[in-house]
């Protein structure tokens, strides 16, 4: 049988592979998007089925998401929550304060509301919630310690979500990419060893392996996706 499934971060690059690998197996999306862009982005990769408008950091905007997901299929398995940004590349001294705040809001924040709008859903027939870490949160983020800490903070609650729900049916795991081979790396990083990134086509594999009941057993892991990055 399909799943229904929430996708933040949907029109990313990560995102996007979800969303093409999780379609091509028979699942039921909801896609979150912000501002006017999203439509021809997720029609042209073929996510159809619903597409909401939400600020997906605000926990009433979220729940409201939620709800709608809900009443549109009859019910939620699980979600990959991909949606997050960076920002780096100077010291934490020298960064801005408002970076610190950027870092929580869109990596940390977004979690947390998602949570909070998913559980009243998932409570009612189990399922798997996949969020997005990084190796910046296992390794140090030298430069980019906003980001860093925010997303040490999303495994953290990721594993404290997972001992909660562990008698409940609901799994709750994190995957941590190291760099991702996508255009808009490759552009920043002209010079880098492309083949040493991880493809978001193999990332979204273990994804929509962890939002799969052949993962079962798997609840509270960190799983690296870095390949041979560095």
């Amino acid at each position: 049988m399909s799943g229904v499934f929430v996708v933040t971060g949907g029109t990313g690059a990560l995102g996007g592979s979800v969303v093409q690998r999780l379609i091509a197996r028979g699942d039921r999306l909801a896609v979150p998007y912000r501002g006017g862009h999203a439509f021809s982005e997720l029609l042209s990769i073929g996510s159809t089925d619903a597409l909401f408008g939400a600020d997906m950091s605000d926990a009433a905007a979220a729940r409201r998401f939620c709800d709608a997901a809900a009443e549109r299929f009859g019910r939620i398995d699980g979600a990959a929550l991909l949606a997050g940004a960076y920002a780096g590349s100077s010291t934490f001294e020298a960064a801005p304060q408002s970076e610190w705040s950027e870092m929580i809001s869109a990596n940390l924040q977004s979690v947390y509301a998602s949570c909070r709008g998913l559980l009243p859903h998932l409570l009612k027939g189990g399922g798997s919630v996949v969020t997005i870490g990084s190796r910046t949160a296992s390794a140090g983020g030298a430069g980019a310690a906003a980001y860093a800490v925010s997303k040490t903070a999303v495994v953290a609650l990721t594993r404290a979500l997972a001992l909660e729900n562990r008698t409940r049916g609901i799994r709750f795991n994190t995957v941590e990419p190291g760099t991702i081979d996508t255009p808009a790396n490759r552009a920043a990083m002209p010079k880098a060893d492309f083949s040493a990134w991880t493809p978001p086509e193999e990332i979204a594999e273990v994804i929509a392996f962890l939002l799969s009941p052949a993962s079962a057993p798997i609840s509270g892991a960190t799983i690296p996706v870095d390949g041979r990055s560095r």
